[in-house]
């Protein structure tokens, strides 16, 4: 049976237990009048006998997926012959691989398909025992849970009480998956850094001036420096994030105070909505605008004023940048300010305030955490920002404060670090974690600021 179709036999069944859950309960609880003595209303025993009769099925679904591959596998590798058996590992993982390729129907070494023939029909053989007894396990399994649930629904049962437990553990559950994630990432990041920082000296990658990560092969290779100081990656970093702040910050929070303070509703519906069309335009179609468009401009404005421009510059890249930022900008910040209560702007106007006056001293104050979040958003965002530095900054490593130059940014270098077939076993590879664990940790460093901000002015307009 496909997981389909007993996901739907699940969902029927659950839905089957609600209404026979309910029912008992009206039954239980006699006549209208008398149905007051039940401790939970009608629809919690229903939503009980349904939760009694999913839960234990997906708990047996979710322990069959973990395990019943390992199974498997197991038995079919003890079906190959004892030369199959004792290969080295990555050699028995391409085996199996044949194997399942064979099972599914598709294309293997005609070579060889005749020593896998026995193995892929036991594959397919187990494969479908599986299934079939995964099915009537999670049914039966469903059943007794229902049964189960059938027999506790008394009057006074804290069904409700029972319900609401549920709920609070899967919100629990959800919230702990964020959690898990999170540290999950730090830890593999962190552990392949460890590794690279065995290799090369912190202090040599976190304040050195030259990056150059080919390392070399051989003895006499040429042009493989392996030099890997990040500091020419951190400052195009920030001189590109400086850049695309500096455009979007202020042409952002003033759009906000526009729409919220003086465009007529009429335009605050039409203008709203294609200013955040902005925000879902693909990142590649900000790079073609840069390294088409923008760059171009920009070369032949330096070249008449008499300046050295290069062809790929961080001006460039920054300003298509903070283009394509000024939606999460405007957008939270106006959100923000309309969240201002009206009473403050009254209060205002009351003591003879102009709409200027405010704006600035009443209700950007008020509404400053906000606007700071908007903006810290805007900075993970062009921080974190790949396609465009790559199509319009180039990928050269400079150390210059120059904007009209060529430079590149730390998450240009992870992918580019990681492209293609690696093995983790080199620091150039391995360059690519201690740069994502710096990354993580100025992210970091970016949101406890932004919380110091919000508190304090959160303290002072409360």
């Amino acid at each position: 049976m496909r997981l389909t179709t007993l996901a739907l036999i699940l969902i029927v069944m659950a839905l089957a237990a609600f209404f026979l859950g309910r029912r008992r309960a009206i039954a239980i609880g006699g006549p209208p009048g008398a149905a007051r003595k039940l401790h939970s209303l009608p629809k919690y025993h229903g939503y009980y006998a349904s939760l009694w009769c999913v839960l234990p099925g997906l708990v047996v679904l979710l322990a069959w997926a973990a395990l019943s591959d390992t199974l498997i596998t197991s038995r079919v590798i003890d079906s190959l012959p004892e030369a199959l058996r004792n290969q080295p590992e990555a050699q028995l993982s391409l085996t199996l691989n044949d194997i399942r390729n064979l099972a599914a129907g598709q294309m293997v070494d005609e070579s060889r398909r005749a020593e896998f023939e026995v193995a892929a029909g036991l594959y397919t053989e187990l494969r479908a025992a599986s299934r079939r007894i995964l099915s009537g396990l999670i049914i039966a399994v469903s059943f007794l849970g229902f049964a189960v649930a059938w027999g506790r629904l008394k009057p006074q049962f804290r069904a409700r009480n029972h319900v609401e437990l549920a709920i609070k553990v899967a919100l629990i559950a959800a919230s702990m998956v964020a959690i898990l994630t999170t540290l999950g990432i730090l830890l593999s990041v962190t552990f392949e850094a460890i590794r690279f920082f065995r290799q090369v000296p912190f202090a040599d990658f976190l304040f050195g001036l030259n990056w150059s990560p080919q390392t070399a092969i051989r003895a006499d290779q040429v042009g493989s420096s392996g030099a890997f100081g990040a500091v020419p990656l951190f400052a195009g970093t920030l001189l590109i994030s400086g850049i695309a702040l500096f455009v979007a910050v202020p042409i952002g929070l003033m759009i906000a105070i526009y729409l919220s303070e003086y465009a007529k509703p009429a335009v605050r519906r039409v203008v709203k909505p294609i200013l955040e069309v902005l925000a879902g335009i693909p990142t590649v179609v900000y790079g073609y605008f840069a390294a088409l468009t923008v760059a171009p401009v920009i070369r032949q404005v330096g070249a008449s004023l008499g300046l050295d421009v290069a062809s790929e510059s961080a001006l460039g890249a920054g300003l298509v940048m903070g283009v394509m930022i000024i939606p999460f900008v405007s957008s939270l910040s106006d959100d923000v300010i309309n969240a201002v209560p009206r009473a403050m702007r009254e209060g205002s106007y009351g003591l003879g305030a102009t709409k200027s006056e405010t704006i600035k001293r009443v209700i950007l104050p008020a509404a400053l955490p906000g606007i700071v979040g908007g903006v810290l958003l805007a900075a993970s965002r062009a921080i974190g920002e790949t396609m465009i530095v790559v199509m319009a900054a180039g990928l050269s490593a400079n150390l210059t404060a120059n904007p009209l130059e060529s430079v590149t940014t730390v998450t240009v270098q992870i992918v580019t670090l990681l492209v293609g077939d690696q093995e983790f076993d080199s620091p150039k590879t391995l360059a690519a974690f201690a740069l994502g664990l710096v990354l993580f940790v100025v992210t970091l460093i970016l949101n406890i600021i932004a919380l110091q901000v919000v508190r304090r002015y959160r303290e002072q307009y409360d």
